[in-house]
């Protein structure tokens, strides 16, 4: 999308922040995975291994969600001033949908 564009809608800041947010849930999926492959794993040099990965992964996790936090992309400690950003969110999808929408039909 052109800059321009972007930056007159808010879609550059949008586009951060979806972007931060799969990141976050990505991490946050990894550590789920590498906690249950931990708890199955047989052999010393695997756990170690996985161990690794966990420790890995939560340390992206919080520099994800540190990042978020500091940007206002994420507000952990006061669920109405998240809402309000899931809001904005949301409706910065549905103008992003109809805009598509208008541009594909023409």
């Amino acid at each position: 999308m052109n800059s321009v564009i972007e930056n007159l809608t808010g879609l550059n800041k949008m586009s951060d922040q979806l972007i931060a947010t799969d990141f976050l849930l990505s991490a946050k999926s990894a550590v789920r995975s590498y906690s249950i492959a931990l708890t199955e794993a047989t052999t010393p040099e695997l756990r170690l291994t996985l161990r690794n990965h966990l420790n890995a992964a939560i340390s992206t996790h919080e520099k994800i969600f540190n990042y978020m936090l500091n940007k206002g992309y994420y507000n952990a400690y006061d669920i109405s001033e998240q809402f309000k950003i899931d809001m904005q969110s949301t409706d910065t999808a549905l103008k992003l949908k109809g805009t598509s929408e208008k541009l594909l039909f023409r």
